[in-house]
């Protein structure tokens, strides 16, 4: 599905990312773990390029992604992030605005996709800044949802919200999985978390990674002494600046 190879990605000096080799497998949920600091949120971004590589390639269905229209790469490598950014209006509005740039408007699929996050076909008609934070980081979803991507992009969803917000948008997300056939990365600090929604976990540190597997093996048979100790809570944070 999605393919890197050789990867690295520098701010200034520094490498923020050091020759990576990874392979997502697709319809699964993968999470990337690590410290902070680690290149998390960088490694996530290349995928629909908001970052670039300074060297390797990276390849979505066997095509290098710096090939393809890059509007069209976001529409089919969608992504939400940490705190939903959505525009003024009613929720219909924040739903339709993908689709618009193609040139249509499919009001249907955006009362669908609002029913697949959980909310009320009501919601539609609802100005966002009357939304609770949970319901606007499900509006954000279902607004990615509505440019029927393949691979959704999930940045730390659900760090602002409670836990029964939380709880809500991982059971959405795992539904969406299998009702959509999608494939899913994610990055989380909440090591719980992962271990209930994952299929494949990849533990990145240093710019690195340095392993990947199976939740089931990744969790209960680490192989790295480093994802032993980060697992222990025995890696110390080293924090900078991404970007």
């Amino acid at each position: 599905m999605l393919k890197l190879e050789k990867v690295s990605v520098n701010l200034g000096t520094s490498k923020i990312l050091d020759k990576i080799n990874l392979e997502i497998p697709a319809n699964k949920i993968t999470t990337i773990i690590g410290p902070s600091g680690a290149g998390k949120s960088t490694l996530l971004r290349l995928f629909n390029r908001l970052v670039s590589p300074a060297e390797g390639k990276i390849t979505f269905k066997g095509k290098n992604i710096e090939e393809v229209d890059v509007i069209q790469l976001r529409n089919r490598v969608g992504m939400v992030f940490q705190l939903p950014v959505l525009f003024p209006g009613t929720v219909l509005d924040n739903l339709s605005y993908g689709p618009s740039l193609k040139g249509v408007r499919e009001d249907d699929y955006a009362l669908y996709c609002l029913k697949l996050v959980g909310l009320d076909k009501s919601f539609a008609e609802k100005d966002v800044s009357s939304l609770s934070g949970g319901e606007q980081q499900r509006v954000s979803l279902a607004r990615t949802l509505a440019n029927k991507p393949e691979v959704l992009l999930l940045d730390e969803p659900t760090s602002a919200l409670d836990p029964a917000s939380t709880e809500h948008i991982e059971k959405t997300i795992c539904q969406l999985k299998s009702s959509l056939n999608l494939t899913i990365i994610w990055i989380t600090h909440d090591l719980n978390q992962a271990k209930r929604v994952s299929d494949y976990v990849v533990f990145l540190a240093g710019g690195k990674v340095i392993e990947a597997g199976t939740k089931e093996q990744l969790f209960s048979n680490p192989k790295e002494k480093l994802t032993k100790l980060f697992l222990a809570g025995q890696l110390a944070e080293k924090r900078r600046d991404n970007p």
